[in-house]
Formats: C-alpha cells, structure tokens, sequence
C-alpha cells in the first residue's frame, strides 16, 4: 500500500492529527513517508500549514504543499477568489505517485470532505484518489450526527468505485458521551469498513516525542499500530 488518501466527513475533525499519526507510526517501523497536500487554504505566506503540522508531531517526513490560497473556504472558491489557478486532480496524482516511487508511504491529505471542489470543473478529492488507484481512510468525529455523515461518504466512495480503507475517529473525548460509545460499534456499520483507530482529544497539542510514543496506541495494525478495536470498545462500555 504506497499510496492512501486521507479525507474526512468533515472539516476540522482531526484529518491533520490522524495523517501524523499513521505517519508516525510508519517512521517507528523506519518506513519513509511523505505527505502531499493538495490545496492548503486559510494560511498566510510564511504561516505553518498542515503538511509543517504533521511534519512537527511525526518527524523526518517529505511534505508536498501543491497550492496554497489565503481565505479558509473550499479550494476552488479560494482559488478564485485570491485569482490563482486552482490545483487539479492530474497534478495532485502525479506529485502523488512520484513520491510513492522514492518513498514507503504517500499519505494525501484532502481539505475538508471528500467531495469539496478543487477547482470549477467539479474535480474533487476523489477524483485524485481515482487516478492513483488508492484506498481512502475516512476520518470521521466521535458523537451525534457522525454516522450520517460517514455514511453519506462511504456511499460516494462505493458510487465511484473507490476503495474505503476504513475509518479512524480523529478526535476521542477524554468523557465521552453515550452517543460516542456507541458509535464505535456502529460506525464500521454505517461506513461498511472497519473502525482502524481513535485518536485522543488534544493529541495535536502533545509534544512530539509524547505524540509519537502514542500514534501506534491509537491505530490498528492496518495502519501500522497495534490499537484493537474489540478491547476499546469493551474498555469504554
């Protein structure tokens, strides 16, 4: 698996938090890994973007950055808004598959969910991961509402022939309600994939060395971890 693309039901879910960590936890097994993101919005010239987050809490990585646009809307409406040509699918794939050529792990890293526009032609994320033959991994919240949406993304996927990896919940409250325990049972359900890791509330605020020691604590063995999804959810209730 050379290649996986990273997406979520949503923005600002952890999609950022849980690239780190499945790049971490190939580095501790001395995989290389880099990680392209196709179209960096809401960042100023100069500022940190996602691919420099994930770099800082999972170590020596190559990053990719193909576009960046100043507004936080969707990448083709920032795009023409900032008067800049937009990324398209062609271009993600091929940076894409160079670096899966001199590296173990390419993880493409979407913005927001899977079918946000790059451009006004209607080219999405998984018009990219069309064109790489790659599976998605769905990164999805913990509580009410998520299994509509992961649903709703799971059945894009399918309509597109696209290959669901599975799903890791990118942000696992320290008390977490009875609606967010029992999703873990019902989530691999409604995205017809299997749960692959929960990553704790605030991990993105540890300090790398903490972070890294964690990564493959929160991830199955699918990702590179040795989390178990049976033993989580009995542990939780």
């Amino acid at each position: 698996m050379a290649v996986i693309v990273v997406t979520g039901t949503g923005t600002e879910i952890g999609k950022t938090v849980v690239t780190a960590a499945v790049a971490a936890a190939a580095l501790a097994q001395g995989r290389s890994v880099a990680v392209v993101k196709p179209a960096q919005t809401g960042v100023a010239p100069g500022e940190d973007g996602d691919v420099d987050v994930v770099r800082r809490l999972a170590g020596d990585i190559t990053c990719a950055e193909l576009a960046r646009f100043p507004e936080p809307l969707a990448p083709a409406t920032a795009a023409r808004r900032a008067g800049l040509t937009p990324v398209r699918p062609g271009q993600v794939a091929e940076a894409a598959a160079k670096l899966a050529g001199e590296h173990d792990l390419v993880l493409v890293e979407g913005a927001g969910g899977l079918l946000v526009r790059f451009d006004d032609d209607g080219a999405t994320l998984a018009d990219v991961a069309a064109e790489l033959a790659a599976p998605v991994l769905v990164v999805a919240p913990a509580g009410l509402g998520t299994l509509n949406m992961t649903a709703l993304t799971a059945e894009a996927l399918r309509a597109r022939g696209l290959e669901q990896l599975g799903v890791v919940v990118g942000s696992w409250p320290v008390e977490p309600d009875l609606a967010a325990r029992c999703n873990l049972a019902d989530l691999p359900e409604a995205a017809g994939a299997p749960l692959l890791g929960v990553v704790p509330e605030g991990a993105g605020a540890l300090a790398p060395v903490e972070f890294r020691a964690g990564a493959a604590g929160w991830l199955a063995p699918r990702l590179g971890g040795r989390w178990d999804a049976g033993a989580f959810t009995a542990a939780v209730g």
